[in-house]
């Protein structure tokens, strides 16, 4: 009798638990916090559908949806939160970050400004503005906001490295490297920092320099192919043709799908005088994109090198449709066509060259066609 009474009392504090909201939200909450954002949402509901008067189960809830992916989800539940009290400034960031990850950058922004408002010491709210607004392209509005958010927060190495992103694209690489290398000292274990720090050093001059972080970068991060294609621009600029090549190859084979680093092989390719090479890459950059005019000018030049002249004119024809007002494609097809025989058309070609805008031209135009 005692056994059934004491299993009794089991099944019905399990019920009971089961209906206190309040047990129900620590559940919740606990399962954020190990990232559970699935049973944490099933337990914050739960807990609501009992008492939906909880503001912080809301805010609580729209955290993990947010985490889910839910943003629709999260944005009403912090709306009932700001409903309950207009003052929580982690409400607004928060709703803010949903609308972001929509694609809703200005009402973002608006959620921003009102978390600030009610909270001028959040740094990220801060940083958060600062991603909407370098999104609708207000890089002085975004330097300012990650300038902030790093007085509020100096330790954060992210900080320091989205400011150096924003300098960067404002073209001031000196100042951008200080904030990488401030990045970098915070953390010294993130390729991004060191990837980035490289591209501002590339953009300086300091091919060296750029090479080192890198390869550092690739050292920590092996398997994304743009660290790959960074490093071979920086081995091309210093004349190391076949370590570019390995370099494109390498980022070739992390992702098939980029026509781009085919391109960029092929001209590799090509400055060695490997053109038959040069041109199956370009046929495969064609075959990824063929409705890219450089990729079929520059087969075009492969192709003339190899004295196809025939099949370097079809493939100006095709540059030149899909971009009917470069003056370059008129000028090597009006070569292209001199070579095959075709005076006539190809200072034609030359002449339309120069009505372009092309100076270079002329130095052709009075050697065949005078």
């Amino acid at each position: 009798m005692r056994y059934i009474v004491f299993i009794i009392a089991i099944i019905w504090s399990a019920f009971t638990q089961a209906q206190d909201p309040s047990i129900l939200y620590e559940n919740g909450v606990k399962k954020l916090e190990r990232e559970d954002y699935a049973g944490a949402n099933t337990d914050l509901t739960k807990s609501i559908h009992l008492d939906s008067k909880q503001k912080d189960a809301f805010m609580k809830r729209g955290e993990a949806r947010t985490n889910l992916g839910d943003f629709y989800g999260a944005i009403g539940d912090f709306n009932f939160a700001l409903e309950m009290d207009s003052s929580m400034a982690t409400a607004y960031n928060m709703r803010g970050l949903a609308k972001y990850n929509l694609g809703d950058d200005l009402g973002a922004i608006e959620d921003y400004d009102k978390a600030i408002e009610k909270d001028s010491a959040m740094a990220d709210a801060f940083t958060n503005r600062g991603f909407a607004l370098y999104n609708v392209e207000d890089l002085q509005g975004a330097y300012f906001d990650f300038t902030r958010a790093i007085d509020l927060d100096p330790k954060d190495s992210d900080k320091y490295f989205n400011r150096g992103v924003i300098k960067a694209e404002l073209g001031e690489y000196i100042s951008a490297i200080d904030d990488y290398n401030k990045s970098i000292e915070l953390d010294k274990d993130d390729p991004e920092a060191f990837n980035f720090r490289g591209v501002a050093k590339y953009s300086s001059g300091d091919l060296e320099g750029a090479l080192a972080d890198y390869d550092k970068s690739i050292e920590m991060d092996t398997e994304d192919p743009v660290k790959y294609e960074n490093r071979a621009l920086a081995k091309t600029d210093l004349g190391d043709f076949d370590g570019a090549i390995e370099d494109y190859s390498k980022s070739i084979e992390l992702f098939p799908d980029d026509p781009d680093i085919y391109n960029l092989r092929a001209v590799i390719k090509y400055n060695k005088a490997d053109y038959d090479a040069a041109i199956e890459d370009y046929n495969k950059a064609i075959e990824l994109d063929d409705y890219n005019p450089i990729y079929y000018e520059n087969r075009a030049l492969a192709k003339s090198e190899l004295e196809d002249y025939e099949g370097a004119v079809e493939d100006y024809n095709i540059s030149i449709e899909l971009f009917p007002t470069d003056p370059d494609t008129y000028h090597q097809r009006g070569l292209a066509k001199i070579l095959m025989g075709n005076k006539y058309d190809g200072c034609l070609d030359l002449n339309t060259a120069q009505e372009l805008g092309s100076s270079e031209v002329n130095t052709d135009i009075k050697k065949n066609c005078k």
